[in-house]
């Protein structure tokens, strides 16, 4: 057993195949959520992983200013008190967190153990998910055209995701969407967009496809304020699962917002099909 840094896209695709072996509807990451979030934004952390005869078996991610996530192996549930005695000596702020996903007792447990507790007022995320077997067909009205971006055509994606995300602040930048659509598993046929007849992006939603399990996930998705209440949003998130089906996935996961501070995401997943699951739960702790 050792531990490691990682610091190269080949450690990324390491720490993927390890979430990919792992996943389950009851797992806190997918494949696509760290090719998104280690890709779109510059990385503001460190890294390591912890391998076991050449296979990784945990790996965790210090963000700034002191946020953790991590995926251990269940079968291998002592590793985590080394992640998280790692993830301590990553940072001297006093307030350390760590989220994971409610079913993740060997998780939760550690974190106990390790003198956090959980933040019941924190904001959290609940997992939505979906059967791909029927799905509506989507509608747009008049001066809209639903379509999948090209290659080329990074600068314009970023340009639909900033919009969307004005009110919220995003950090995307357009060598950071250039990056996300350089990472595996990324595919232009999976990335759709609503786009007005003067060309703008509109509404967005990315998908991705873990084809070991044949999940998909939607992450993320916007829609520009100027254009809501619409029925874009509903449609773009609609061709896309729509693709992941074609591509061959049998279900797609989603996850909002679930507490009612931000309520809009979930009712619209919940509008086209998705049903809630599992929630995330913050744990803190205040050190001396």
């Amino acid at each position: 057993m050792r531990s490691r840094p990682g610091t190269t896209v080949a450690d990324l695709r390491a720490m993927q195949e390890m979430t990919q072996r792992l996943w389950s509807l009851e797992s806190r990451w997918h494949i696509g959520d760290l090719a998104w979030q280690r890709n779109a934004v510059p990385d503001t952390g460190s890294t390591a992983l912890w391998e076991d005869d050449g296979n990784v078996v945990a790996w965790g991610w210090s963000e700034l200013p002191a946020h953790l996530s991590l995926v251990v192996d269940p079968g291998r549930p002592d590793l985590a008190a080394e992640v998280l005695a790692w993830f301590e000596s990553t940072t001297s702020a006093r307030e350390l967190n760590c989220m994971v996903l409610e079913p993740e007792a060997h998780l939760t447990s550690s974190l106990t153990d390790a003198g956090y507790q959980e933040d019941q007022a924190a904001p959290f995320f609940t997992h939505h998910h979906r059967p791909l077997g029927e799905l509506e067909i989507p509608a747009l009205p008049a001066g809209f055209t639903l379509r999948h971006v090209r290659p080329d055509e990074a600068v314009r994606r970023t340009a639909g995701h900033l919009a969307a995300w004005a009110e919220f602040g995003s950090n995307v930048s357009v060598a950071g969407y250039q990056s996300v659509m350089d990472a595996w598993p990324y595919r232009v046929d999976l990335d759709w967009v609503v786009e007005k007849e003067d060309g703008e992006f509109v509404a967005t939603s990315l998908a991705w496809f873990d084809e070991r399990n044949k999940a998909g996930l939607i992450e993320p998705v916007g829609c520009a304020p100027a254009y809501r209440r619409q029925g874009l949003a509903s449609a773009v998130n609609l061709a896309a699962l729509t693709a992941l089906r074609e591509a061959g996935a049998t279900q797609a996961i989603v996850c909002p917002r679930g507490d009612d501070a931000y309520p809009v995401a979930a009712k619209l997943y919940q509008s086209i099909g998705f049903r809630p699951g599992p929630r995330t739960a913050t744990y803190t702790k205040h050190r001396a």
